[in-house]
């Protein structure tokens, strides 16, 4: 079950405001958009992947304390291992089929 950003009591997953602090969760009353708050001092931007890679177009950056589109650093390095698996994978798939191309084209001759 999901924690308050503001006063850490839990909440439902689909509560649109916390039902202890009042603080709103949801984005634009939508159940389904979630809103990322910073703890502290902090900035979301200083921990967002979309500020590291310089594709952040929200007006508030660096200084957004809030954000729906939020992604967090830490989360996305440890999902990249995946990701380049699956690229390794595909050009294997690719060598593999330009090499069966080669071979019907020799035994076509």
């Amino acid at each position: 079950m999901p924690h308050c950003p503001h006063c850490r009591q839990s909440v439902d997953t689909q509560a649109l405001t916390c039902p202890h602090c009042q603080t709103l969760l949801k984005a634009h009353g939508h159940p389904g958009i979630l809103l990322h708050r910073a703890s502290g001092e902090d900035y979301l931007c200083q921990s967002c992947l979309y500020h590291l890679d310089d594709t952040c177009t929200f007006p508030q950056r660096p200084y957004a304390r809030d954000c729906t589109l939020y992604r967090d650093q830490a989360v996305a390095s440890r999902h990249q291992a995946p990701a380049s698996a699956n690229r390794s994978q595909r050009r294997y798939i690719w060598l593999l089929f330009v090499g069966l191309m080669a071979i019907a084209v020799l035994l076509a001759l």
